[in-house]
């Protein structure tokens, strides 16, 4: 169930899901998905779903990983990307190749080491991890082209949007847990944020605080 055939069937239904940038599907199409969950649901690291990778937390869904990928790299290249929630390190390994460096914080310390261990084996060296509360970004290595969040907020913290630069462009989901949540990208201009409402989405809440 890792083989490159079922690979390419995700890739096909990411197709027919509406995903069309080709640099996202052929990075998705070679990227190891089941490194990034428990052995035990290796054989379902390839089937479009979203899986739990402990800690109450999941593996995102290949569509959403796709679909926010596409979002973020639309309207030029982005060198620096902030991701905000690192989880399994899949969501980093898919933008690895196709920025210059990603910056990526995460609370729970335990997620944080599994990811580390396994971009490392992958030699992804342009991913670059800190733990820390994810609310905060990571004002030290700011200003970044773009900042994608893999938890919802109820809004998404000024910090987060100070910390992007004029034309750079933040992809979230916003919304309550179990409630209604909306992935937004949010641009900024030389004088406000333009926001645009992209699909509903189902994702975990972002919370605040460590955990080691």
């Amino acid at each position: 169930m890792t083989s490159q055939r079922t690979r390419d069937r995700l890739v096909r239904q990411l197709e027919e899901a509406g995903i069309r940038d080709r640099r996202v599907l052929d990075v998705i199409r070679h990227t190891p998905r089941h490194l990034f969950v428990d052995e035990a649901m290796a054989s379902r690291a390839y089937e479009n779903t979203a899986l739990p990778i402990g800690y109450g937390q999941t593996i995102s869904q290949p569509y959403v990983v796709a679909r926010m990928t596409g979002a973020l790299l639309e309207g030029g290249p982005r060198k620096r990307v902030l991701e905000v929630g690192t989880g399994s390190g899949y969501q980093a390994a898919v933008l690895a190749p196709l920025v210059e460096r990603v910056y990526s914080v995460e609370r729970i310390q335990g997620l944080q080491r599994r990811a580390r261990e396994v971009l490392s084996s992958l030699r992804i060296r342009n991913v670059s991890l800190k733990h820390s509360d994810g609310g905060c970004g990571w004002p030290e290595q700011a200003p970044f082209d773009a900042i994608v969040l893999t938890a919802a907020p109820r809004e998404v913290a000024e910090a987060l949007l100070e910390q992007l630069v004029v034309g750079g462009v933040l992809v979230a989901p916003v919304g309550d847990e179990g409630g209604s949540q909306t992935l937004l990208r949010i641009t900024r201009t030389d004088s406000a944020y333009e926001q645009e409402v992209l699909e509903a989405v189902s994702f975990v809440p972002m919370l605040p605080g460590t955990i080691t």
